[in-house]
């Protein structure tokens, strides 16, 4: 077990949840916590929730008395709170309130209803002293009554209402209850000179405060230290210990693996393995509706690309990466389509998943060489490889798909597409020819072309080898030589043109253009309004002034966006008259604009990834993303690159730059293997000591994983404690060239590209990878020493 001793000023990450491995995860009333130290008022080492904003605050945290002094802040102990160990449902702290007063503190959760704290006290004092521990609870309820001391069946307790629940406080040791500002329960301990003393106090918070009661009091009588060995057990068996040289990188990973482990919630009658959320936080976990259909996005449902970047975060525990594969292949409907998030109470989008899963189930033969799961897999790959190119999917007919929807792609807040952020374009995905979606497409051929030879299968791929070579050859026509860099095309035209504004009128004036384009162009309709209530127009285009129009946009057709209404014509157009709107009002305002497809962002390197590009051109792309005037950034691979004209405007707000300027990791993700894929290794260990900045810096800063990351700053953006922010534990595992096979086998390929050793420990089997050789030593005492660059397997 790794030692730790982390305070203020470390990488932190303190959120605690249940663990599904261990029971009790709750997906539809799940009460998070996250631990303080010293916030809040008063300043306390305090554990806090909203009970899935079923309370506005919920607060329990300890005071020390002796003599004539209390402490409440941990900034006035003698020895501030040290983080010792770390697990998704328990962190234990030291510190010491008085002098020559150790208290270890272990905070755990049994269930996703309560909580249980446990402070062993010793005194290393010559002499014997008498102290005074005060558990407090602090609710700020929505509605109800906060805590106040009562008694149930003669036993002193805290209990309290608040959204439908009645948390209560219990405490061993035959505590007495104070009130006040922050009421509580005490004891008084009585300690010699090297005595020690515990106390446990529980929280449950169900319907009743009588439910609560015996839930609490059950919970104060399970064998705290056998709980905490069977999780200190299973951490062993399903994480991998890391040593680089650098603390902060260790405890990052460390922390990466936690919070991955956190995210699970157990097997449903609609999933049969374990599924995740993207977010565990203290104001997330209730659904009210008691079904999960009001859950938000991050808690309805596995993605493909959610479940990709999280199975790289799991070294340890690969069985939890292959049941999310083996989830979203349970879901596949008779027909071949696999939901875009199938979710643990039969939550469905109704939309295809993202073309990703072969390459995800590729991946995880690679790791575990199951040949039977890949044989049950390939058929169902297969079959929802074709439903791609549906003609459901295929509006021009070329035999080639096109996004149904911006959600499918994997980034919502794509400026080309989005209309939540004012200076998007919000333009309608189905009609651009998007290079990211065929190298996903071509990726997945690729990898059902090695499912098919690896069993024998070739001849099922005949035509998936033809879908291949269409599927690359429509990349390759996305090339841009100008930009050095793939490019957005329309689906009629196959042109990248640069947009422009070609009129604006009020909302009852009809426009006259009395244009003629080059080449063909397809028109953006914004409508601005400033009435929420306003109705979708109807708006008419004519190629000329007195002809009837070629083309009527419907009110269906119109989309809300930030600050009105959008839609994207169907046809293209090389003249334009005439465009009337009805249904709107004189302050409305009409605006006419060409559809701008010359954006540069993070999603058009997937061909990279897909390994689709010659060398040379590969080449290129490295040098677009090592252009400090496009990609390259101190904190890694912005969503958008520096010098993309469309998006100039984007940069104008803090709210916009944080869209251009944002780091996804997974899709440097993506990028990174790209490069392996190439050879570009010290391109990709440059790429993760980027990423592993910015992680490390908020971890530091706001002891939280943040969706993204400002590649400029490393400032944290979004949600907290976010999937998409884990470290990239996975691209730095390929990047240094090792794949845990098992407890008694490794897979090394190429050199370490760090600039130091780095340990790996897994199940007894130690693997360090010096920057010239690597020494791999077993638990049953076997050692070997490889100093070939070339991939192999050494085994126990």
């Amino acid at each position: 077990m790794p030692s730790w001793n982390l305070t203020n000023g470390d990488p932190l990450h303190l959120s605690l949840a249940a663990d599904a491995r261990f029971g009790g995860a709750d997906y539809l009333n799940d009460h998070n916590w996250e631990l303080e130290l010293g916030a809040g008022q008063p300043a306390a080492l305090s554990l806090h929730t909203t009970f899935g904003l079923r309370a506005r605050s919920m607060r329990i945290f300890p005071s020390f008395n002796e003599g004539r002094k209390t402490v409440t802040d941990p900034a006035t102990f003698v020895a501030p709170p040290s983080l010792r160990a770390f697990y998704p449902n328990l962190l234990i702290l030291q510190f010491s309130p008085f002098q020559n007063l150790e208290v270890t503190a272990e905070f755990w959760v049994p269930s996703s209803q309560t909580l249980a704290g446990r402070y062993t006290l010793i005194n290393r004092a010559p002499a014997s002293r008498k102290i005074r521990l005060d558990v407090s609870a602090a609710l700020v309820p929505l509605d109800g009554s906060p805590f106040a001391a009562t008694q149930i069946q003669m036993v002193n307790v805290l209990a309290a209402s608040t959204g439908g629940l009645a948390p209560l406080l219990f405490m061993s040791g035959g505590p007495a209850s104070v009130t006040g500002a922050s009421p509580s329960l005490t004891v008084t301990l009585d300690l010699a000179p090297g005595a020690s003393r515990q106390i446990t106090w529980t929280e449950a918070a169900l319907e009743t405060a009588e439910a609560s009661f015996e839930l609490a009091r059950r919970t104060a009588s399970r064998p705290f230290d056998a709980e905490r060995a069977r999780i200190e057990l299973t951490s062993q068996s399903e994480t991998v210990e890391i040593q680089t040289g650098d603390p902060d990188w260790d405890a990052a990973f460390a922390f990466t693996q936690k919070a991955a482990l956190s995210l699970f919630f157990p097997a449903s009658e609609h999933l049969p393995n374990a599924s995740f959320v993207t977010s565990r936080r203290p104001d997330s976990g209730f659904s009210r509706t008691r079904d999960g259909n009001d859950y938000p996005l991050g808690w309805a449902g596995q993605s493909p690309l959610d479940a990709y970047y999280l199975s790289g975060l799991l070294p340890g525990a690969p069985s939890l990466a292959h049941g999310l594969l083996k989830n979203f292949l349970a879901s596949q409907a008779e027909d071949g389509v696999i939901d875009m998030r199938p979710g643990l109470k039969g939550q469905r989008t109704k939309m295809l998943a993202a073309p990703i899963l072969a390459s995800t189930a590729w991946h995880i033969y690679l790791t575990n060489g199951d040949e039977k799961f890949l044989a049950e897999s390939f058929p169902k790959l297969l079959s929802f490889f074709w439903n791609w190119f549906a003609l459901a999917h295929d509006r021009d007919a070329d035999g080639l798909p096109e996004w149904d929807h911006l959600l499918q792609t994997g980034w919502e807040d794509n400026p080309l597409f989005d209309v939540w952020h004012p200076s998007a374009q919000s333009v309608d995905v189905t009609t651009v020819i998007n290079p990211g979606l065929y190298a996903l497409l071509a990726r997945e051929a690729g990898c059902l072309i090695l499912m098919a030879d690896k069993l024998g299968r070739a001849g099922e791929v005949e035509l998936v080898r033809v879908q291949a070579e269409l599927l690359e050859k429509s990349v390759a026509d996305s090339w841009d030589e100008h930009a050095a860099l793939y490019r957005y095309r329309d689906l009629n035209t196959r042109l990248s043109l640069p947009g422009k504004i070609l009129a604006t009128a009020n909302g009852k004036e009809p426009i006259k253009p009395k244009l003629e384009f080059y080449s063909p162009v397809r028109l953006l309709i914004q409508i601005q309004t400033a009435n929420p209530a306003a109705k979708r127009p109807e708006v008419r285009i004519s190629e000329y002034v007195s002809k009837t129009p070629v083309e009527i946009i419907t009110p269906e057709q119109f989309t809300w966006r930030s600050g009105g209404l959008v839609a994207t014509s169907r046809r293209v157009y090389e003249r334009l008259g005439l465009v009337s709107a009805k249904g709107l009002k004189e302050e409305d305002v009409v605006i006419v604009k060409t559809v701008d497809l010359t954006a540069q962002d993070h999603t058009l390197f997937l061909p990279l990834w897909a390994a689709l590009p010659e060398t040379d051109r590969a080449q290129t792309l490295l040098r677009a993303l090592t252009d400090a005037d496009r990609f390259a950034r101190p904190f890694g691979i912005p969503a958008v690159a520096s010098s993309s004209a469309p998006f100039d405007t984007l940069r104008a707000s803090p709210e916009a730059d944080s869209v251009s300027r944002s780091v996804h990791l997974p899709w440097n993700n993506l990028i990174g293997e790209g490069l392996l894929g190439y050879g570009f290794k010290d391109e990709a260990a440059r790429l993760v000591e980027k990423l592993m900045s910015a992680v490390i810096q908020n971890l530091k800063n706001g002891r939280a994983f943040y969706q993204s990351y400002h590649a400029d700053n490393g400032a944290g953006l979004g949600e907290r404690n976010a999937l998409a922010g884990l470290a990239p534990l996975g691209l730095f595992l390929q990047t240094l060239g090792v794949t845990i096979l098992s407890g008694t086998s490794v897979r090394l390929e190429g050199k370490n590209p760090f600039a130091w050793p780095i340990t790996l420990r897994y199940r007894g089997m130690t693997i360090t990878r010096g920057l010239e050789s690597t020494e791999v030593s077993f638990l049953n005492g076997k050692s070997v020493t490889v100093t070939d660059n070339a991939a192999c397997v050494v085994s126990a």
